[in-house]
């Protein structure tokens, strides 16, 4: 689906190659192919994000970027840390995505987590489209959870997944997330964040080796953000050739 490969490279860490690409991403979102798959009036919208976020000088659209994902856990776009969290369920939900992957085809950096959101758009943007819609549908809670919290702190992210909502066919009970969300104790702030670290600070030997797939998303993020690079799904028997 041509429309999920465009939202997972809006939704990846603002580069300079995006900002270069920003009038033919422009062109791809009104495109008829990526209309065919989108509710009216929805390319509209990822035409406007594009706009948005390019008319932002880039180093204050990745500084935003980071304070939006990259702190506290609550926008994580990692998708099995709001169903997982830092118990060893996560460890293997990983692996079994990655088997997933690669039963189908595909390979992934060995720098990339499975479970990025991006990461797993581009790989559902070279399936059925009726497997990747239900894909959507079976994370719509997860996705709703995000464009909540999301459109609570005013970031134009929300409008991207507005998008694959709609591309889920999900009902979602905004009104009554929009609630939840508000009442939320903010994970981000400095005394939050703060927190974090201290408790990370006691896990140490084996506890920490034990935990140490992927757990600590802030840290986890930190060091992707260092190692900005685009998503690299590849097909395996390509990748098997070189």
């Amino acid at each position: 689906m041509k429309s999920l490969k465009l939202i997972a490279l809006l939704l990846d860490y603002p580069s300079v190659d995006l900002y270069r690409e920003a009038d033919e991403l422009g062109k791809a979102a009104l495109s008829a192919k990526v209309a065919d798959e989108l509710e009216s009036g929805q390319g509209q919208v990822l035409a406007d994000f594009i706009n948005e976020l390019t008319d932002t000088p880039l180093l204050d659209a990745q500084a935003n970027y980071v304070g939006w994902f990259d702190r506290g856990r609550s926008l994580s776009l990692l998708l099995f840390e709001h169903v997982h969290g830092e118990s060893r369920d996560r460890g293997q939900a990983m692996v079994d995505l990655m088997n997933v992957y690669n039963e189908n085809g595909y390979h992934i950096g060995a720098r990339e987590l499975p479970d990025y959101i991006p990461l797993f758009l581009e790989y559902l943007s070279q399936r059925p489209e009726m497997e990747a819609r239900q894909w959507l549908l079976d994370v719509s809670h997860i996705l709703a959870l995000l464009e909540a919290r999301l459109e609570e702190r005013q970031s134009p992210y929300s409008k991207l997944f507005t998008v694959m909502l709609e591309l889920s066919g999900a009902t979602v009970e905004r009104a009554e997330l929009a609630q939840k969300v508000a009442n939320e104790e903010p994970d981000y702030s400095f005394a939050a964040l703060d927190k974090v670290w201290e408790e990370e600070m006691v896990k140490f030997g084996a506890q920490q080796a034990d935990e140490s797939c992927g757990n600590n998303v802030v840290a986890q993020r930190r060091h992707e953000l260092s190692q900005v690079q685009t998503l690299n799904i590849v097909d395996a028997g390509k990748s098997a050739a070189h």
